[in-house]
């Protein structure tokens, strides 16, 4: 049997779980693929503690040395970040190297200049396990549903968060308790502000859109807003109401454009994603053809990501054969739409369901007003929950639903409300989807 050498650039969690799946595995691989694959070199910034002598492969803590060896075919990128990432990457694809990434944020903010220099030099880069980790989600949109015109891609795709979520709708806690906990647990980093603040999401469901729609990266141009300002009575207020609140990333094809956003997003308790709990990731696609299907999975780990990272090294095997032009396209469109043509709408353009909370004084014609003001910007109420039994010094909570509307409309109209005497805090706002 033909045999293919590849290069490792990072040897921690998903490093070594590849290794793991390529060895356990071997035989299975080399029955779909068509090749033994061998590992000739990985390297890892620093070996210290670790017995390379037992490990069968060169180790090295230079990795240029890996990209630049004439020996491996084909380089797998699992060390994350920007730099020396990036370089190394672009060093690779230049020796004429098929890459494997798992690094979203690489991808979502350079991915466009790279995969114009992989096509330049005829070879592949190939990213499925940079989004929800063992769910195969990218092949899918790339591959399996290509026969639909896809209007929306909404998935829950940060695991960390939806830890936080779940929690916090299920016991009550107040979210930096739940926080300390994930980081315990491992589920959260050190430093949590990607996974916390909906960048993390971001980075995938930039590269989402792309598959989905045809159109480039566009990183910069996602609406993003983070979980850390949520508060369990938002929760409790939804719950009431109907709703689960989950962190969204969301791609939904409009008549002038693509919204493309991140958010706290409150969605029917009785649909598919409302039951995705704990550090599970699932991702919701709308088609005309297959209409409505839900992929759920683990979206991280060491065997789940190094599951993706395998799928496409077997898929970059099987094509070590084919010509350039009959390779699968990144996006798998044979033409990207320019900018101007889908572009990625802005905030004030948005449509959907809003829900509204409120501090009011507890005083004659103050809901009336409040109505007024909705109706003189072209808002419908759906619904009204005053909280009258949390009525503390003359204040009441005020929540009300909103049907769908732009969301000009809704800015609007909130900074009328909050510039009533009645009104003694800012409004809160959180976006409603039914996903039907």
């Amino acid at each position: 049997m033909k045999s293919v050498s590849i290069g490792i650039i990072g040897y921690g969690t998903v490093g070594q779980g590849v290794v793991e799946v390529l060895t356990q595995n071997a035989r299975e691989i080399e029955r779909r693929g068509g090749y033994q694959i061998h590992i000739k070199k990985v390297a890892k910034r620093s070996w210290a503690g670790i017995d390379t002598a037992a490990l069968p492969f060169e180790c090295t803590d230079d990795a240029m040395t890996v990209v630049n060896d004439p020996e491996i075919q084909i380089i797998l990128e699992l060390m994350g970040g920007d730099e020396p990432a990036k370089t190394l990457i672009e060093t690779a694809l230049t020796n004429r190297k098929h890459v494997i990434t798992a690094n979203k944020a690489l991808i979502a903010k350079h991915g466009q200049s790279l995969f114009e220099l992989a096509r330049a030099n005829e070879v592949e880069l190939s990213y499925e396990a940079s989004v929800a980790g063992g769910i195969p989600v990218i092949k899918l949109l790339r591959e399996a549903l290509t026969a639909n015109a896809i209007s929306s891609v909404a998935g829950i795709i940060n695991g960390t968060g939806n830890f936080i979520l779940t929690a916090m709708t299920e016991q009550g806690r107040q979210f930096d308790d739940v926080l300390k906990e994930a980081q315990a647990l491992g589920y959260a980093e050190a430093d949590p502000a990607f996974d916390i603040n909906g960048t993390d999401a971001a980075h995938k469901i930039t590269i989402l859109a792309s598959i989905a729609f045809g159109i480039p990266l566009q990183f910069d141009a996602v609406f993003t807003e983070g979980i850390d300002t949520l508060t369990p009575a938002d929760i409790v207020n939804a719950a009431e109401l109907g709703f689960v609140i989950k962190h969204l990333g969301m791609a939904i094809r409009r008549e002038h454009g693509i919204e493309v956003r991140v958010h706290p997003t409150l969605i029917p308790s009785n649909t598919m994603l409302a039951g995705v709990k704990g550090v599970m990731n699932a991702v919701q696609v709308q088609g005309n053809a297959v209409d409505n299907s839900l992929y759920y999975g683990p979206g991280a780990g060491r065997l789940p990501t190094a599951s993706a990272v395998v799928a496409d090294l077997i898929d970059a095997v099987r094509e070590l054969n084919l010509d350039s032009e009959n390779r699968l396209n990144e996006f798998g469109f044979t033409e990207i739409f320019d900018k101007n043509v889908l572009p990625i709408l802005p905030a004030e353009e948005f449509l959907t369901a809003y829900y509204v909370r409120m501090s009011v004084r507890d005083e004659i014609g103050v809901l009336a007003e409040v109505t007024r003001i909705l109706a003189k910007h072209k808002i419908s109420i759906e619904s009204i929950i005053q909280k009258i039994e949390q009525k503390q010094n003359g204040v009441i909570p005020l929540i009300f639903l909103t049907d769908i509307v732009q969301e000009k409309y809704l800015r609007d109209a909130v900074k009328e409300i909050e510039s009533m005497v009645a009104v003694t805090e800012p409004l809160r706002y959180i976006r409603v989807e039914y996903f039907d």
